[in-house]
């Protein structure tokens, strides 16, 4: 595979990574804090499906992408930006692995609550808030990456 084939899906791959995990972020958050057991329910379903969709596959095809171009330039792991990028992948992977099964218990709490017209209870939201914590650092990790990506060569040159 040539060296732009790879770089444009390691790009587009990002785009919808960051995109999506920002805008279900948005969603979710506001959806929680409407109350709105109905529209937290559905909005939490949707999230879930987006990181199957969307997320599962970026999470993927960036490690593999990003290692066929490093084969073509033979650039060693231990360049410090690229080193710094892996890094910050792992700790966001880290923070997005309990997020997921975070998402699944909220679909779960919300989906029951909203079958059974009660209110949400304070397990939900301490989910939630452990969502938003793990989001965090997991969404400055992206944003440096995207940095280190664009401004390898005057970084270190």
């Amino acid at each position: 595979m040539s060296y732009l084939t790879l770089k444009s899906l390691h790009i587009f791959s990002l785009i919808l990574l960051f995109g999506t995990g920002l805008g279900s972020a948005f969603y979710k958050y506001m959806a929680d804090l409407s109350k709105n057991v109905h529209a937290i329910y559905v909005t939490n379903k949707h999230v879930v499906l987006a990181d199957w969709l969307f997320t599962t596959p970026t999470v993927l095809i960036q490690p593999f992408t990003g290692y066929l171009m490093l084969q073509q330039f033979t650039i060693p792991v231990t360049t410090p930006w690229l080193l710094a990028s892996i890094i910050l992948y792992l700790i966001a992977g880290g923070c997005w692995l309990p997020v997921v099964f975070l998402q699944i218990k909220m679909r779960e709490l919300s989906k029951q609550a909203a079958e059974q017209q009660t209110a949400l209870t304070d397990k939900y939201f301490n989910y939630a808030r452990q969502w938003f914590w793990l989001g965090v650092p997991a969404f400055i990790a992206m944003i440096l990456i995207v940095l280190l990506m664009v401004l390898k060569p005057a970084l270190w040159s």
